[in-house]
């Protein structure tokens, strides 16, 4: 298995795995409630860059010459920079952009979304992007690391929680509550601003 940087071509194999990760969250990036057409704008985000969704903050794991799963992150800093395009889009739509929110704290390295692939699922690909994900935080000098998980989905706090990840409250994306859970990391180097 490697992993790498995305790039503006895997879009067609990405997109569907940021919809599995965010479901509704796509909708309220995008601006619409038909697939087809979030699907087409999330694309669009994905080729472009600067904003949230784009290929540059996307790391990919690829197995057996397969796209098998992805990773999303940035640093918190950089959340309303990321996040001006789509609110753009949003208010080109005539639509609200108040369910796009920052869902990272300022000092926070967010692991935005992660998926892996159903074929390849129980194989340890998403730890290993869990993996590189820390990693990346560390290569900035970033300490503090964030993910948030679904308040229903237990099994995914206990493997965060496995993984030294704490849970530090709540978060309300769209009326429904996420945890918000950090681990603390030991960097040498000095911030990437």
């Amino acid at each position: 298995m490697i992993i790498r940087k995305a790039q503006p071509n895997d879009a067609a194999d990405v997109i569907p795995l940021i919809y599995s990760a965010i479901g509704d969250i796509a909708y309220a990036l995008t601006g619409t409630d038909n697939t087809e057409q979030a699907f087409e704008a999330m694309e669009h985000f994905f080729r472009s860059r600067g904003n949230r969704l784009s290929y540059e903050n996307i790391m990919v794991a690829e197995l057996e010459g397969q796209l098998a799963g992805f990773l999303l992150s940035y640093h918190g800093k950089d959340i309303s920079r990321l996040d001006a395009p789509i609110i753009q889009r949003l208010q080109q739509l005539g639509q609200s952009a108040d369910d796009v929110i920052p869902e990272a704290h300022p000092d926070e390295y967010y692991l935005d979304s992660i998926a892996v692939h159903p074929s390849f699922q129980g194989q340890g690909i998403g730890s290993r992007l869990i993996a590189c994900f820390e990693q990346l935080a560390s290569q900035q000098g970033y300490s503090r690391l964030l993910l948030i998980v679904d308040v229903d989905n237990d099994k995914a706090k206990a493997l965060y929680e496995r993984l030294g990840y704490t849970e530090d409250g709540t978060i309300h994306i769209r009326g429904h509550a996420y945890h918000r859970m950090i681990r603390l990391l030991s960097v040498t180097s000095s911030p990437n601003l």
